[in-house]
């Protein structure tokens, strides 16, 4: 599998990563065992996931897996930090907890360190500095390699990577931004993607097909074993099964058609291949559908489909993102 660079770092990655939202909770052992040796075999590396999946259970069966499974220093281990589920907050990103959490990480995933680590959302109760200087603390002690952040908006993107760059030698550079990014999905194209491109922040997207729906699986209902159906992930998917995404998803097999491949084929080329982009993030649920997935490796869409995609879904954005006198 081709590998990128991962921002502005010198840290390598496959440009395909492995999410493990699911396991420890619909991906069993031996289904999540399957999905790490398909995943290494096709030559990838970057597997992604946080301390709050399963409550700490995709990290642990990790963990796990690494040891029976692959040897550590073949991959590169990502995972998240400051979301919490308690009553009056969603999010921590205190140094207390943060460092709190990473040592809870490292003891479930049983490693000394991770080779990427990212503030999971963006607090507002906490000075942005105490929470960046959780990020430094981690790299300076060699608990993390890398750092970066996820679900941070425009302005939060901007103002977090310009203070990290600010005392080079000091403070570490940023090296991601895990953010939602798919043909149904390009908001981030606003202001955090520019803001990404321009501080040499690697791009990681999340859902890239679009919570799955991108793949048509919806198109004539929802299917009794998808997201869609399921009591917790049925509302995750539902903003995705509108009209206006419909359409998309019609273009996307309009062109799998014609490329005599699949619609997922097609939606994940062109978020792999979007401006920024280092590697989206497969959150599979069995290794069949990782294997599909896989497959993606060898195509790269015609200019002419691209274009047609990317007019098909484009966002509406007005003032003050084009010029005002034009509007």
């Amino acid at each position: 599998m081709e590998q990128r660079h991962l921002g502005r770092t010198g840290l390598r990655v496959t440009r395909l990563g492995l999410g493990t939202l699911n396991w420890a909770r619909d991906t069993d052992e031996q289904e999540a065992a399957d999905q790490l040796k398909a995943f290494w075999e096709a030559g990838g590396s970057l597997v992604d996931t946080a301390d709050i999946y399963a409550d700490g259970g995709a990290e642990y069966l990790l963990g796990r897996l690494t040891e029976e499974l692959v040897p550590r220093e073949h991959l590169v281990i990502a995972t998240k930090a400051g979301s919490v589920l308690e009553a009056d907050r969603r999010v921590d990103g205190s140094r207390r907890h943060l460092l709190a959490a990473l040592d809870a990480s490292l003891e479930r995933l049983g490693t000394d360190y991770v080779d990427l680590w990212q503030l999971h959302a963006f607090d507002p109760h906490t000075p942005l500095e105490e929470t960046l200087q959780a990020l430094d603390l981690a790299v300076t002690s060699g608990r993390a390699r890398y750092v970066g952040l996820a679900n941070f908006s425009g302005w939060q993107l901007a103002r977090a990577g310009t203070w990290q760059l600010a005392a080079p030698g000091v403070r570490n550079r940023l090296a991601s931004a895990q953010m939602e990014y798919s043909l149904l999905q390009r908001g981030i194209e606003r202001e955090v993607l520019p803001a990404a491109l321009d501080l040499g922040i690697g791009l990681l997207p999340s859902s890239p097909l679009g919570r799955g729906v991108l793949t048509g699986k919806y198109r004539h209902g929802t299917p009794a074993d998808s997201r869609g159906a399921s009591e917790h992930l049925a509302a995750f998917v539902a903003p995705y099964l509108d009209e206006t995404a419909s359409r998309v998803v019609e273009a996307v097999t309009t062109a799998a058609d014609g490329l005599a491949v699949t619609p997922l084929q097609v939606a994940l080329s062109w978020v792999r291949d979007r401006p920024g982009v280092t590697a989206p993030i497969l959150g599979a649920r069995t290794a069949q559908q990782l294997r599909a997935a896989l497959s993606v490796e060898t195509l790269s869409l015609p200019d002419e489909i691209r274009q047609a995609l990317d007019d098909v879904s484009a966002p509406v954005h007005h003032y003050p993102d084009h010029d005002w006198s034009t509007l």
